[in-house]
């Protein structure tokens, strides 16, 4: 037996019938889900690491599992950052739903010294009219980069990007509301200029509101940056 089918055979001694039906009612177009829970994919991921883990990574997925399996291992590949990026280039076609690209981003870790670069590579996807991709790049931002250094960069990338989809727009959403919690001053400059899409604007507001790390007057505060009804319904122009 080849060593991707003993990992599969793995995978499928692991898995869990209820959590499958938990789990896969939470993504949208979920691919084949075996139900194994994410503590035990972690740890089988480090065991494929101390074998051919290439052979793995260039076999193509059958499995939600599998997938995961990917992102967690080019995550914990005891490598730098450059060279790491071709990895990482190559499995981003395969973030086909929030949980690929969340899972493998917050187990992505970063040097201080490998900010700089990562960030000039995620920028080939500032561009980019595909849903998971710019939701990539959010999310690497809220987990690596919402920092002094970087906040003008990061309201920079929110008016850039293309903000059309949903799993984008929460995504966006998400890192305003991070940002405001580290940054008040400096996010709500930046609502107040009202340059992002006014649903994702709304967005970003209720994730404020709803935070515990926020108190009450601020949430009260921050209200008044909601669009209205009529900014949500305006029709685009052309450009």
């Amino acid at each position: 037996m080849s060593e991707i089918l003993k990992i599969r055979e793995e995978l499928i001694k692991l898995s869990d019938e209820k959590y499958k039906k938990f789990a896969s009612s939470l993504i949208p177009s979920c691919p084949k889900m075996l139900g194994v829970r994410l503590p035990l994919l972690r740890k089988t991921a480090l065991g494929i690491l101390d074998g051919n883990y290439m052979e793995f990574l260039n076999s193509p997925a059958v499995y939600f599992e599998e997938t995961m399996l990917k992102g967690f291992i080019i995550a914990y590949l005891k490598k730098d950052i450059k060279d790491k990026l071709p990895l990482i280039e190559k499995f981003i076609p395969e973030i086909t739903n929030w949980s690929f690209c969340d899972s493998f981003v917050s187990a992505l870790k970063l040097k201080e010294n490998e900010k700089e670069l990562f960030r000039l590579f995620l920028n080939k996807y500032l561009c980019s009219k595909k849903e998971y991709e710019i939701r990539f790049l959010l999310v690497c931002y809220l987990h690596c980069y919402v920092e002094d250094k970087y906040i003008e960069d990061i309201f920079t990338t929110l008016k850039k990007v293309h903000l059309e989809d949903y799993y984008a727009k929460m995504a966006a959403a998400w890192l305003i509301s991070v940002c405001f919690v580290k940054f008040p001053i400096k996010t709500e400059n930046f609502l107040e200029t009202g340059e992002i899409d006014p649903e994702v604007q709304n967005m970003a507001i209720q994730k404020i509101i709803d935070s515990l790390r926020v108190t009450k007057e601020v949430k009260e505060k921050i209200r008044k940056y909601k669009k209205s009804k009529m900014a949500l319904s305006k029709p685009k122009t052309m450009e």
